[in-house]
């Protein structure tokens, strides 16, 4: 329903040419399986008899052995609704080839035949396979390569084969070396329409050689968009002259989602719930990818199907995905840290080409609260950067009927702590005098009386900038132009915004991380008190203790919320209903079912009707993956309908 299917890596302990054991083996791997329940299931390399057997590969008994095996646990497989790949040599006229066997409800659907046959170093398979490359055929009966299961019948055989059970995921096998290739034979199976690629191997472990892998792994899966599950021979193969570290890695479409964490590991079983629907968007969205297919549409052409209409492998529940509740912040600090630092660095590097090119000085408008902190930060450094001096960054705070005691010395305290001359303009009276001259009543705190506010301080701005030759420097950020939550013509306009890619979520703990970092140490403590400041437009009254009463989140929600929804709709094209389930996974702790349902309607409610406004936003860099401009990521009309997508949501 949701695309999601789980995928199991399983390294069975091995006894090197012992096929009795070794399928023993693998069938109680595959009884455990039960309550896990995963849809595909995939073993190593030669995992039938063992990968380093060397010349007894060459025996009469091995080969004999290998395929009673085969046939042994094709009838096990007679009533598991899984799709299996496991490894085994394969003889055929004259040749031994190192193959998958992927079985399905106790039939053989295909021979997957390994391509890149290693000879160097350590390895010498070209002393005992083939290449697939040397097969003069494309289809053999099974009793062609000794294999007596049932029935006798002709299965496709060879390197180019994707298999798909019903509806479901189309998958793609090729085996250890293959992917070491310049060009691995997973390429043209992606590019036939592979969503999962399987590899079956048998890598031994030297120093530094695990990262290697995993990097490869991880960049096989982002350059062929799709997910890729990687199972290696364990430990209890010879350790003659190597050792075999059975690493597993499942990465998607970029990013590692599991990996087995011993170094040296055997006998286990590694889950992960795949998200195909990351895959399809990214390959719809992604028109390099079609292209390459078309470039090579010969070799592509090649690849062939096998389907089994009439089944269908079992969709997963996703309880193995962990879904993050913040998916523009990463969970580690140490990331986290290097992230905002470079987001940081793209934003300043952004404003002060902006700032070279026009020989302007960054005009800004300082409220105290988080959004402007940031610009602020980013406009002090990039006057740094351009070797200016601190004169040159023009700040003014402007306030008005909402601004209270803590964000107006929030503010004044920090442009002095960064050097710069602080210049307040009290908007009181003008506010007053327009609003009077439109005949509204000043005791009416509706959206007019605030609106007045943010216009009024945008023009001021916009007016101190032309009088000292000056650029404005936008504060609003990535949510609040998601939902329209900033005033047309008012906060909405700038000469440069440097905050209109970043998330309210992410633009608090990128102001951490200037904490964190040190970068501007004089102002950590001030810093530090903004982030623990409410969020606020401060455009109504304060109560009578001076203290904040207007919370943007108790009228429009959660940002985390919102964030959460704009990910997921924008990054990868979600339903609201794909959204909705995963929200209520990752915030079951915070929110109820119906919390997170009327914050969704808002969301998108406002997200079309507020299209207008970000059809004419400022220029700025994107830093993410999720970008809302009219000339890059969103191209929308200002009045689409949003009946589709509410209706969907009223339905959860």
């Amino acid at each position: 329903m949701y695309d999601f299917y789980r995928v199991a890596a399983v390294v069975p302990d091995v006894r090197v040419a012992d096929t009795v054991y070794n399928v023993d083996k693998i069938k109680e791997k595959l009884s455990e399986l039960d309550e896990l329940d995963p849809g595909i299931v995939v073993f190593p390399e030669l995992s039938i008899t063992g990968y380093s057997c060397q010349d007894l590969f060459f025996q009469e008994s091995l080969i004999i052995s290998s395929n009673e095996a085969v046939e042994e646990l094709i009838s096990f497989s007679n009533e598991i609704n899984r799709l299996i790949a496991v490894g085994a040599p394969v003889r055929y006229q004259g040749r031994l080839f190192d193959a998958a066997f992927i079985i399905f409800k106790g039939e053989v659907l295909g021979i997957t035949v390994k391509t890149m046959i290693p000879e160097h170093n350590e390895f010498y398979e070209k002393r005992w396979f083939s290449s697939a490359d040397d097969l003069d055929t494309d289809m053999v009966f099974l009793s062609e390569i000794g294999i007596e299961a049932g029935e006798d019948y002709e299965v496709p055989i060879g390197n180019n084969i994707i298999y798909k059970i019903g509806s479901g995921v189309t998958v793609g096998v090729e085996i250890c070396e293959d992917l070491w290739a310049p060009v691995p034979p997973s390429t043209w199976m992606a590019l036939g329409g592979a969503e999962l690629i399987i590899n079956l191997s048998a890598s031994n472990e030297t120093i530094a050689k695990r990262d290697y892998r995993k990097n490869l792994v991880k960049q096989a899966s982002a350059s062929s968009i799709c997910d890729y599950v990687y199972v290696s021979a364990g430990r209890n193969e010879s350790t003659q002259d190597l050792i075999f570290s059975g690493h597993s890695i499942i990465a998607e479409n970029g990013a590692i989602i599991n990996e087995n964490k011993d170094f040296i590991a055997n006998d286990y079983i590694m889950i992960a719930d795949m998200d195909l629907g990351k895959v399809k968007h990214d390959r719809l969205v992604n028109k390099t990818f079609a292209d390459t297919a078309k470039l090579y549409k010969d070799i592509v052409g090649s690849v062939r199907l096998v389907s089994l209409a009439a089944d269908e492998l079992p969709e997963s529940d996703g309880s193995y995905m962990p879904v993050a509740k913040l998916p523009f912040i990463p969970s580690s600090v140490n990331k986290r840290l290097k992230r905002c630092n470079d987001i940081f660095d793209m934003q300043v590097n952004g404003l002060a080409k902006r700032l070279r090119i026009t020989g302007c000085k960054a005009v800004i408008g300082v409220s105290g609260g988080m959004d402007s902190t940031l610009a602020l930060l980013v406009a002090a450094m990039a006057t740094k950067k351009l070797e200016r001096p601190m004169s040159d960054l023009v700040t003014l705070t402007m306030p008005a009927f909402g601004t209270t005691d803590r964000t107006k010395n929030n503010a004044t305290k920090l442009i002095e702590a960064l050097g710069g001359e602080v210049i307040t303009i009290d908007i009181k009276e003008a506010c007053e005098l327009h609003l009077k001259a439109m005949g509204h009543n000043l005791e009416d705190k509706d959206t007019t009386y605030e609106n007045t506010q943010a216009r009024e301080r945008t023009q001021l701005l916009m007016d101190y900038a032309n009088m000292v030759n000056g650029l404005v420097v936008g504060t609003g950020d990535l949510s609040e132009l998601a939902l329209g939550w900033c005033t047309y013509n008012g906060d909405h306009m700038s000469m440069y915004g440097v905050n209109g890619s970043i998330p309210k979520t992410l633009v608090r703990w990128m102001i951490d991380s200037v904490v964190q970092n040190d970068i501007f140490p004089e102002c950590n403590e001030i810093l530090l008190d903004i982030l623990d400041t409410p969020i606020s437009p401060e455009l109504l009254p304060p109560d009578e203790n001076g203290n904040i009463v207007q919370k943007t989140e108790d009228s429009i929600g959660p940002y985390e919320l919102h964030d959460f929804f704009l990910y997921y709709m924008m990054r990868y094209g979600y339903t609201p209903s794909k959204i909705y389930y995963l929200a209520k996974k990752a915030f079951k702790n915070d929110y109820n079912d119906d919390v997170i349902k009327k914050w969704m309607i808002m969301f998108y409610r406002r997200f079309f009707s507020q299209q207008y406004k970000r059809s004419c936003m400022p220029d700025g860099v994107k830093v993410g993956s999720v970008s809302l401009s009219p000339r890059g990521d969103l191209r929308m009309p200002s009045d689409a309908a949003v009946d589709i997508w509410l209706d969907e949501v009223e339905a959860l």
